[in-house]
């Protein structure tokens, strides 16, 4: 099985007709696509390589040779767009199978495919084979060659080079709801998060429980935030809010209290429940300012009872004021309380409104994903708030999901009626969460 039984084979660009580019592009690129869905299954990876490397790549990638791939005189009738999607698609029908069958280290050569010197346009290329290199070098520059090389990232590498890496996990969840993505692009990207995710939660866990243990410092596990040790007293600091009192409780209480409420007694009485607890005059301003934006908001249903789509539509509407409102830029509120230092205030913030709607939580984590592209054009060096709330939003989602469970044992006596006073005198630990019997 080769390429050429594609029907599709290399031609010489002075012969590439007008009735060639008539082939019908969307037959050509179901061919295409169950062309590779079935050789991945078959095929060892260097042979899927090779397949797709004379499918896209033969001929444009050598100095002498005139000849280009035929599939792209498919697309010669300005069709790069397409070209782009078959390409795409192609790509993540092969990465969803090696990732599912741990075959991770070939991703890496697929990517390196389209970096060859041989496809850099020269002058002497024939008109149309510039075209074709113009579209593959469109392709290596474009956001989707990026996403594609996340796939090929180890995770075990990813505090090393661009900060932004460390947070790779949000910016895949961004790709798997992203409907103009291909379905397999969508699958690969959810399944990969997932795992960058699990694995974070299982070093932060060992880390708390080998970060105090009495075992010589030989044995301490690797520490997964850039926090330092700041990080463990976090951890002490949000796991404390526990019992009657606990963020899951009253967010509980919230939602029995607010049932059958209009909307505007539903804005006044979220603004409580967001700012229970947050009562530090330097937020004042920006209380004011969220209030504002929130009783202004969809004005016209305010005697409408809540439905679950509004209810819904409540909770994002707050989430986009707090991080980013247009796709484009952070809001104002997000700057203000990311400036002044108030990272762990807004995260606690977030959290609530997840607390309430979890079915907010991809939504969240697409606007966080919106964050992190905007600032990665920034060095590092004028990202320390929001590397810092990043830290903190990561730490705290990571205490607060399904199947983990934290609780703060206090193991010195303490005179002082605030636990808060010293908190080196607990010791966090961390247990798999079992399902109890109905």
């Amino acid at each position: 099985m080769n390429a050429n039984s594609l029907s599709i084979s290399q031609e010489n660009p002075h012969s590439v007709t007008s009735s060639s580019r008539q082939i019908n592009v969307q037959i050509a690129q179901e061919e295409v696509y169950s062309f590779f869905m079935e050789i991945v299954k078959k095929l060892s990876p260097d042979d899927v390589l090779r397949e797709f490397k004379g499918l896209f790549i033969d001929g444009l990638d050598s100095e002498e040779s005139d000849y280009i791939p035929g599939i792209y005189s498919i697309f010669l009738d300005d069709n790069e767009q397409e070209l782009y999607n078959t390409l795409k698609r192609c790509c993540y029908i092969i990465v969803n199978n090696w990732k599912t069958n741990r075959k991770d280290k070939y991703i890496q050569e697929l990517v390196n495919l389209f970096v060859n010197e041989n496809l850099q346009i020269k002058d002497n290329n024939d008109p149309v084979v510039k075209i074709c290199k113009t579209w593959l070098e469109n392709f290596v520059n474009s956001k989707d060659y990026q996403e594609l090389k996340l796939f090929a990232a180890k995770y075990d590498e990813s505090s090393k080079g661009h900060w932004a890496n460390r947070y790779s996990s949000y910016l895949l969840i961004d790709q798997s709801v992203n409907k103009n993505n291909p379905i397999e692009q969508q699958e690969a990207a959810r399944k990969l998060s997932k795992q960058i995710k699990e694995k974070f939660k299982f070093e932060l866990a060992m880390y708390i429980a080998r970060s105090q243990s009495t075992v010589s410092s030989t044995a301490r596990y690797k520490n997964p935030s850039v926090l330092g040790d700041q990080a463990l007293r976090l951890i002490k600091a949000i796991v404390l809010k526990r019992g009657v009192f606990s963020h899951e409780n009253i967010a509980h209480i919230f939602i029995k209290q607010t049932q059958n409420q209009t909307l505007e007694e539903f804005k006044i009485n979220l603004e409580k429940y967001l700012f229970l607890s947050v009562g530090k005059e330097s937020v004042e301003i920006w209380k004011q300012q969220f209030m504002e934006i929130l009783s202004s908001w969809k004005k016209d249903y305010n005697q409408e009872v809540i439905t679950k789509e509004l209810f819904l539509r409540t909770c994002n509407r707050v989430i986009d004021c707090l991080t980013i409102e247009n796709n484009k830029e952070p809001s104002p509120l997000f700057m203000l309380l990311i400036s002044q230092g108030h990272a762990l205030t807004l995260v606690i913030i977030l959290l609530k409104i997840i607390l309430i709607c979890n079915n907010s939580r991809r939504h969240l984590e697409t606007r966080i994903a919106h964050l992190i592209r905007f600032y990665e054009n920034y060095p590092e060096d004028e990202c320390k708030g929001v590397i810092n709330f990043m830290e903190i939003f990561n730490i705290t989602f990571a205490i607060y999901a399904e199947n983990v469970e934290y609780n703060l044992i206090k193991m010195e006596e303490e005179q002082s009626s605030n636990p808060q006073l010293n908190l080196d005198g607990y010791r966090v630990f961390s247990q798999m969460k079992v399902d109890k019997p109905k």
